[in-house]
């Protein structure tokens, strides 16, 4: 199983329950243990917290933190890092830190396409943040769910929702001194892959109108930071009649003037989501405002025999006809400087527009349009349901702080709550877990009773004993924690805190130090994967899109490895011997 997941042969879902079954077939595991996993109280509080991350991050809200933590000019990047990445790990704390790594990543991108500064000098000090900050609590790695679940599985007590905050704050302050102080000298200087250069010739226009609530207002073009856009370009302004184009950078912004963008559809919906750049063409549209339970965001090219070719689009009563309203339109190699209502539709055209979830299915086979497809995903809630989604995410954290649920229970009633007053839509609850990782961790905590059946976590433990018998407590803590942390980066985290976990339990009795201090041991050294992309999930999830090589995660991540094998130990010991 080893083998097949470091060498990528076999994907780890196969591996994984491939192991299961040979231990249950053979005779090593029953059934009851076999798929006992799949009843975890730690792994049904990961799917139950996979739900409740993704509502969150459909309000929107961390959308607007994370631009104004980046800031919106190229600086110092020891300086962004600081400001960035303190409020994530805390941001990791109270959320699972994969939902917030997917959330950043084109926030990043978008960023860094605005300032020069390469995505990859922030990705992977992103991913580490996460996992430093998602130590801080019970809900905010999946390892510690992982570990909190086999503690009571083995009829131990759980973690306290705030009993890993002793060492985790400690443990995450020295880890984010370091990315912070030495990750920009050893991070490489990537520019993005040519595929997305590719998608420029996809270029939509799309006006926009400043209101009295644009931050901008009464800046220049470049203090306001629509200069050198990355993927978006400024090429005109109309005011009151006139109009200015080519637009300098030092054109002042005045109430009521119109914006023609010509940019991708990604950072359309980015530049439209800022307070105080209005929808024109549509008096009664708010992006900023819609449901995305009820609403998506849609491609539609016109064909040669829509009613639509001719007219122009105030004429053409788009919204009444589709129930959909334009954003955007694409005319391939020419550049429309018309107000959008002016626009005659040609055949060809690709319109932008957002529309009800069943548009596709309604007009797929429609003469109106060659082609209907879904565009980027824009999650946005209604002020009244953020305000219910944040509060269920409070309550939850403050019925498992003062221990009057378990932290499966509290998670899981805070879904049902979610659900009951349709925060979430069933299909969201489905799309939002991640159902390959749930099976990966299920599986491994069948491989870890057959680790303990076999009697391998007995020889493994004695064998740990004997290494480290000579320099006491902290030589066994110390090994756990390197143990943890050498297997979290061939197997991942949470396979790696379910398969040493028998060991640690074994360990106990010869060792004299409590099940709660290895198991600490344990979470710490199998979270901290730093040093290969495999290890943990957000690692894998950044590697793409910073355009990163197993050789950049190896520079970074081996001397932070060795950073916070040596603090985490420390601290465990210090504080719980």
């Amino acid at each position: 199983m080893i083998i097949a997941l470091v060498t990528e042969k076999i994907d780890a879902t196969i591996a994984m329950f491939g192991a299961l079954m040979i231990l249950l077939m053979t005779g090593i595991i029953n059934a009851k243990e076999a798929f006992g996993g799949f009843s975890n109280h730690g792994m049904l509080s990961i799917a139950f917290l996979y739900v409740i991350a993704y509502a969150v991050q459909s309000t929107g809200l961390l959308d607007g933190w994370g631009r104004f933590l980046l800031g919106k000019k190229a600086g110092n990047i020891r300086w962004t890092l600081t400001r960035f990445l303190i409020p994530v790990a805390c941001m990791s704390a109270i959320m699972n830190n994969t939902p917030i790594v997917g959330l950043f990543i084109p926030m990043v991108k978008t960023w860094s396409r605005k300032t020069g500064i390469p995505a990859s000098k922030i990705l992977i000090p992103l991913s580490y943040a996460t996992i430093l900050g998602g130590t801080l609590t019970l809900i905010g790695t999946s390892t510690t769910l992982v570990v909190h679940g086999l503690l009571i599985d083995n009829g131990f007590d759980g973690f306290g929702f705030f009993e890993t905050s002793k060492i985790g704050i400690g443990y995450a302050i020295v880890g984010l001194f370091f990315i912070i102080l030495i990750a920009p000298s050893l991070l490489p200087n990537r520019k993005e892959t040519l595929t997305e250069l590719g998608e420029s010739t996809r270029e939509f226009v799309v006006v926009l109108k400043i209101s009295e609530y644009y931050e901008g207002l009464g800046k220049s073009i470049e203090d306001a930071g629509l200069r050198n856009l990355q993927g978006l370009f400024l090429f005109q302004i109309s005011r009151n009649g006139k109009v200015i184009a080519p637009v300098g950078p030092t054109d002042i912004l005045e109430l009521g003037d119109r914006l023609f963008f010509t940019g991708l559809p990604s950072t359309i919906v980015e530049l439209q989501k800022q307070p105080g750049l209005d929808i024109i063409n549509d008096s009664n549209m708010d992006l900023k405002q819609f449901d995305s339970m009820k609403s998506k965001l849609f491609e539609v090219v016109i064909s040669n025999g829509s009613r639509l070719v001719g007219k122009k689009v105030r004429e053409s009563d788009f919204r009444g006809q589709f129930n959909a309203v334009i954003l955007a339109i694409h005319r391939h190699g020419q550049r429309i400087d018309k107000k959008i209502g002016d626009i005659e539709f040609q055949e060809g055209d690709t319109l932008l527009i957002l529309s009800q979830r069943g548009f596709a299915k309604r007009w797929y086979h429609s003469k109106e349009f060659l082609l209907v497809s879904e565009s980027e995903e824009l999650l946005s809630r209604p002020p009244k349901t953020t305000v219910l989604i944040l509060l269920t995410l409070v309550l939850m954290i403050v019925a498992v702080t003062l221990e009057w649920l378990p932290m499966v229970t509290a998670s899981a009633l805070a879904v049902t709550f979610l659900l009951l007053t349709k925060s979430i839509s069933g299909d969201e609850v489905i799309k939002s877990v991640n159902w390959q990782v749930l099976v990966v961790i299920a599986a491994a905590l069948g491989v870890s009773k057959g680790v303990q059946n076999s009697g391998l976590a007995e020889l493994a433990s004695t064998f740990l004993m004997d290494i480290s018998s000579s320099v006491g407590s902290f030589g066994v803590i110390f090994l756990v924690v390197l143990v943890a942390m050498i297997a979290t980066e061939i197997v991942t985290n949470t396979a790696a805190a379910a398969l040493l976990f028998p060991v640690i339990i074994a360990l106990e009795p010869l060792s004299g130090l409590s099940i709660h201090t290895l198991s600490l041991a344990l979470l710490f050294g199998a979270t901290s994967s730093f040093a290969t992309p495999i290890g943990y999930q957000t690692n894998l999830m950044v590697q793409g899109p910073g355009n990163y090589t197993f050789k950049d995660f190896l520079k970074v991540g081996v001397l932070i490895d060795i950073i916070v094998l040596f603090s985490a130990s420390s601290l465990i010991y210090v504080i719980t011997v």
